[in-house]
């Protein structure tokens, strides 16, 4: 995979009054992928929401192997640093693309469709100086949100709170702010795919990271969507065990242990009072819950006491 980067003329320092006067700088990073519908117009309607705001900033765009037009429109643009990848890798493999060749501290990421409201970075930038990560939850009072895409995001985002302890407004959204020394000690685990966000939301949350909630609007796209909801939600559920499992095994393991373990009491009443003997199917569960709780707790502890994050 060969990249190009576009030099960089899209520094812009900016002054203005308080409250926002101390925001620390920042890069926004925009993963675009056929976008050519609305990428000019969200490119220029970002230019203008983040004109003056009193920091130092930047915008880097990382065209992921697009096939229409997107590359041509960026190309032609000056106030932009232009990354592409000269194929299609997916969301998250572009956005952490963008999050290396950032410049400063605090990374914003958002989408090419004109769907996120871009005129509350800064408000999300300010925040981000007493928290970790700081999310746009879509849950303001302008949502449009397609019903087939609810359904099985409900149950997902249960799911995600049991396995987090941790209220989760919003999983999966595409605008958030975070410090990028936080996320590059995640880069190696982060998927290629749509499910990027999700898993640094999990992984941020069951590393006790301070993670922050603001409700924003979320409009139409522009453009054709990206997401298959069959695929993408079975790769989702595969994801949430799959960071479940590295994050927080017990919480994974020991209910399946106490499965096995409340089987196996089942199976020896009914040996004891029925059949009048020990079963192997009796054994067999006991020792399953046995290796699986002995798993959980070897896992646990080998996480915590690795000091990687």
């Amino acid at each position: 995979m060969l990249e190009e980067i576009k030099p960089d003329l899209s520094q812009r320092a900016c002054y203005s009054d308080p409250p926002l006067a101390s925001l620390s700088a920042f890069s926004v990073v925009i993963p675009v992928f056929n976008e050519e519908e609305g990428i000019t117009s969200t490119l220029d309607r970002l230019q203008e929401q983040l004109h003056g705001v009193p920091c130092l900033y930047e915008i880097v765009v990382v065209n992921d192997g697009s096939t229409d037009r997107s590359g041509v429109i960026l190309r032609d643009r000056g106030d932009i640093r232009l990354v592409e990848h000269s194929t299609n890798l997916g969301y998250g493999a572009a956005l952490k693309t963008g999050i290396r060749v950032a410049q400063h501290p605090l990374i914003v990421i958002t989408d090419a469709d004109g769907t996120y409201p871009n005129d509350r970075i800064p408000e999300l930038v300010a925040q981000a100086s007493q928290a970790d990560m700081v999310v746009g939850a879509r849950i303001g009072a302008n949502i449009q949100y397609p019903t087939l895409r609810k359904i099985p995001k409900w149950f997902l985002v249960r799911f995600a709170q049991w396995l987090t302890k941790t209220k989760i407004p919003d999983l999966n959204s595409g605008l958030r702010v975070f410090r990028k020394s936080v996320v590059e000690r995640f880069l190696s685990i982060l998927p290629d795919t749509f499910s990027f966000t999700t898993t640094i939301t999990i992984a941020l949350l069951t590393n006790r990271y301070i993670v922050r909630y603001v409700p924003i609007d979320y409009y139409p796209r522009l453009g054709k969507s990206k997401i298959k909801p069959i695929r993408d939600t079975l790769r989702f559920i595969q994801l949430i065990l799959r960071t479940g499992i590295y994050f927080a095994p017990l919480r994974v393991f020991l209910p399946i242990a106490g499965i096995f373990y409340l089987g196996s009491l089942v199976t020896l009443y009914q040996d004891i009072f029925d059949r009048r003997d020990l079963t192997e199917r009796t054994l067999i569960m006991f020792v399953t819950a046995t290796q699986i709780g002995m798993f959980a707790l070897l896992a646990d502890m080998i996480d915590k006491r690795s000091e990687r994050f």
